[in-house]
């Protein structure tokens, strides 16, 4: 699989600009500012539904206009598929493949597999854990769409379990039987959502552990844990025992909506614990580890974006990376670059075809 083309309109910094792909490395160079990630962006827009760093779909609008389009046409299986995603102010999204469009973004997700490593990973191991869960279910969402729908439905039980208590709340009144159904529901999810979280876990640790090492070579020991309430009891008795921190909280606070991902080395958060390029080591390893998961559950290479990595990597972590792709892991790879020269350097040792698109 890979991507052949792409156009975007009014999106981000470009008003319109095409590009034609080659299908092994692709290079976007040029200054800070020039809008080489928002390409990136843009690719993974069209994976995902959604930008990786910007949430406000609004504002990957170009400024001073009303609309952003990006155009691609893929190729799959040996078939071309053509897919669009639209917004206008004031309207919803719009996601299309070959012309027609999809109900739910949801039925999209896992059909164009992707991976990005990027500065803003640092964000995995520096915020709260609910962005270590939207990593864990980015992953699996893109193998299991029955985890997709039971992830939505949990979220929206849990709203509207969360606007009964604050309903008892104002009006100083308590129905127990009304709160059960939520209950019930939660606990049938949330279940689903705990097992298939463990089952990726217990799968995901392997791998991982196997790319830190290959990229650090060192003997520090590093862990990925996974935490949840449901380690500890079934959701419906965790929701029954904490119901009245829950009233007087005004909403859900146990369930697998709080599970986390322990980063760790030599027993320790990383967060504290680990220096700057420990942690950027770990980051990648956990990146390249989802790639390959991607990989061997799907069959099919993601499309892998390096965004800014050169700049940030010493050269025996680069000499890694250009290991793997000679040795053919990797599928279709978009880079960007603030020095041509290196990036040019680079992509020559790795006796692969490229293209070098400066900005």
């Amino acid at each position: 699989m890979y991507l052949k083309k792409i156009s975007l309109f009014n999106y981000k910094n470009f008003s319109e600009a095409n590009f034609e792909f080659d299908t092994k490395i692709n290079c976007f160079v040029g200054k800070n500012g020039i809008g080489k990630t928002n390409v990136l962006d843009a690719i993974y827009h069209l994976s995902y539904g959604k930008s990786y760093f910007n949430p406000l779909a609004v504002q990957n609008i170009k400024h001073g206009e009303e609309f952003f389009v990006i155009d691609a046409e893929f190729e799959k299986n040996k078939r071309n598929e053509q897919i669009l995603c639209s917004l206008k102010k004031g309207q919803k999204k719009i996601l299309k493949r070959n012309g027609k469009a999809y109900d739910k973004f949801s039925d999209h997700i896992g059909f164009i597999p992707l991976v990005i490593i990027s500065p803003a990973d640092t964000d995995l191991i520096v915020e709260g854990s609910e962005t270590r869960r939207k990593f864990m279910d980015s992953v699996i969402s893109q193998l299991d769409s029955h985890y997709l729908q039971q992830l939505i439905q949990y979220q929206k039980v849990m709203s509207q379990r969360n606007a009964l208590l604050k309903y008892f709340a104002l009006n100083h009144v308590f129905e127990n039987d009304t709160l059960s159904i939520y209950n019930e529901q939660l606990n049938s999810f949330g279940k689903y959502i705990f097992e298939k979280r463990k089952e990726f876990i217990d799968h995901f640790i392997p791998i991982f552990n196997v790319h830190h090492q290959a990229i650090t070579g060192s003997q520090e020991t590093v862990q990925l844990i996974y935490e949840s309430h449901l380690f500890e009891n079934d959701l419906l008795t965790i929701l029954h025992e904490n119901i009245n921190k829950d009233r007087a909280l005004q909403y859900t606070s146990v369930g697998t909506h709080k599970d986390d991902l322990s980063f760790e080395i030599d027993n320790h958060p990383i967060k504290k614990f680990g220096s700057q390029g420990q942690q950027k080591s770990f980051l990648i390893a956990l990146k390249l580890a989802q790639f390959e998961f991607l990989k061997k559950q799907s069959g099919v290479k993601p499309i892998l974006l390096f965004d800014d990595i050169f700049d940030k990597l010493d050269e025996s972590r680069v000499a890694k990376i250009i290991e793997m792709v000679n040795s053919d892991t990797f599928g279709q790879l978009f880079i960007s670059d603030t020095h041509p020269e290196r990036t040019e350097t680079i992509v020559k040792s790795t006796h692969q075809t490229y293209k070098i698109f400066n900005l």
